[in-house]
């Protein structure tokens, strides 16, 4: 197909790491597929008598670490003047977020393709939307509550607890029963029984890896990223200094993407990323899952173009 015009939404460009960035290595694909690139950010979009429409600029990419992005024409038009729109604004989910997705909306309604689907983007939590698939669960608790949140520690002596609107291993900490900061750490999670917060029974298999498999229209790449955590960090995100490590997807793990799979394609979740500890789901990342780099570096694959040709098969079938 030719001349399909790709928007993207993202976080400011200037402030991206091209050589790990995914959503780079995304647009790098459109570009050798010779499909405009318009970019935009969130503060762009707007409604205007019913119509999505947003300010764009034409963007040209280099594979480069230093001079990797250009911006040609600045326009003002209306979001179904293009193809596709890929959704891939970083958390925090806020009320900004769930304003663009409602826009997206209108968007889809008047013939855009948008990926992620923006009604899932808003329906499914990432860290609760592992509580679709029960069996593929560590123990888990969602809370306000501080007591009920000791009654779990007290029950599995070693947890994980996180908030539910966190990314990249932001305020993840990990709790045994004999820790001192125990109180003060759900206290500052739950804002003092006031917040949800999320707690797990801890994982001793983080220490082989807190994987990540890629999902495109609910298949997985064949190779997992497994995020090592660095000495005396219990965190294994890329983020916060974690190593990443290709292997091969195994046998639990595909056993968990045929639970997921189907589900993922149902929402329109076209790219998701799962996160696998041990035997465990731990997370379904569909906001803006990363590891395309790393993956595509260490296994010479061109997990991109696996993207693009679902998204192309898509647009050919509607």
């Amino acid at each position: 197909m030719k001349n399909m015009a790709v928007g993207v939404i993202m976080d400011p460009i200037s402030q991206i790491n091209p050589k790990k960035d995914t959503t780079f290595a995304m647009l790098l694909e459109a570009q050798r597929r010779n499909w405009p690139i318009f970019y935009m950010e969130q503060a762009d979009l707007f409604l205007k008598q019913n119509i999505s429409c947003a300010k764009m600029r034409r963007l040209k990419l280099k594979d480069d670490i230093k001079n990797y992005y250009q911006f040609d024409t600045e326009i003002v038009q209306r979001l179904d003047k293009l193809s596709v729109i890929l959704m891939r604004q970083d958390p925090p989910v806020d009320m900004q977020y769930i304003y663009t997705t409602q826009l997206l909306d209108m968007a889809e309604r008047q013939g855009v393709l948008v990926a992620n689907k923006p009604q899932s983007l808003r329906d499914y939590n990432e860290k609760l939307f592992t509580l679709q698939f029960p069996k593929c669960c560590p123990p888990t608790l969602l809370t306000h509550s501080i007591q009920d949140a000791k009654l779990f520690l007290d029950e599995h002596q070693d947890i994980i607890a996180k908030p539910i609107d966190g990314m990249g291993g932001s305020s993840v900490f990990r709790l045994r029963k004999d820790d001192p900061n125990v109180t003060v750490v759900l206290e500052t999670l739950t804002a003092n029984n006031q917040r949800y917060m999320l707690v797990q029974r801890y994982i001793p298999e983080i220490n082989a890896g807190d994987k990540r498999i890629l999902m495109i229209n609910g298949e997985p790449v064949d190779y997992v990223l497994a995020r090592i955590a660095a000495e005396g960090e219990t965190r294994a995100n890329l983020a916060v200094g974690g190593k990443g490590v290709a292997q091969k997807l195994s046998k639990n793990d595909r056993l968990i993407c045929q639970q997921v799979g189907p589900f993922l394609r149902e929402k329109g979740l076209v790219f998701a990323g799962l996160d696998v500890i041990g035997n465990y789901l731990t997370e379904i990342n569909i906001t803006s899952p990363t590891g395309i780099r790393e993956l595509d570096k260490q296994c010479g694959l061109n997990i991109s173009r696996m993207f693009f040709d679902t998204i192309e098969n898509t647009l050919q079938n509607r």
